[in-house]
């Protein structure tokens, strides 16, 4: 595994999970808004890491592999943890949603490079609309509870949330769409 800084700054994300859980769930003064914090700092250096791997020319096959993964991870705890606190059907819908196209997404990835044809399914430039408004949308949710007293900036949390969730179906169709030409093949034998 190549340590570089890119790599690092996914790693940091990974090792920022534990510690959004337990701010989240332990109560103490402003521990929501740390909790949103915590989660906006993952979501900048989703960000950074692509960046500085590109700029630096430190990109790496693990860091392409483990930069998704870091990514799913935080967004869907961070949507697990959030649907027990806001109990509601469409909320909960929204949420499986994102869940569910980001296990889609990267079983159609791995099929796609045991076909040697992962680059077909690259990220698109509404999956990177996708990830902002889904990471703003989060990080407001996170901040703003139900029984917080901005509850504005959680309802607009909210309709940031189910734009994702629309998002995400375009994403999701516009992946399948670009993977549809390969559906009758076989993996390359290695």
């Amino acid at each position: 595994m190549a340590v570089n800084i890119p790599n690092t700054l996914t790693w940091m994300r990974i090792v920022l999970i534990p510690i959004l859980i337990l701010v989240y769930y332990i109560p103490f003064s402003h521990h929501h808004v740390i909790g949103a914090v915590i989660f906006a700092v993952a979501g900048i250096t989703d960000w950074f890491d692509g960046y500085l791997a590109r700029k630096l020319d430190q990109s790496t096959s693990f860091g392409a592999f483990l930069d998704p993964v870091a990514d799913k991870l935080m967004v869907s705890i961070a949507l697990v943890m959030l649907v027990e606190q806001h109990d509601h059907i469409v909320f909960t819908l929204a949420a499986m949603v994102i869940i569910g196209r980001e296990i889609v997404i990267s079983a159609l990835r791995e099929w796609m490079a045991e076909l040697g044809q992962r680059t077909s399914v690259a990220v698109s430039y509404i999956g990177k609309v996708k990830t902002v408004v889904q990471m703003v949308a989060i990080t407001g949710l996170l901040a703003f509870p139900p029984d917080s007293e901005y509850r504005n900036l959680m309802w607009v949390s909210y309709v940031l949330l189910y734009i994702a969730a629309a998002f995400t179906l375009w994403s999701m169709y516009a992946y399948l769409k670009a993977a549809a030409r390969f559906w009758g093949e076989e993996p390359k034998e290695e």
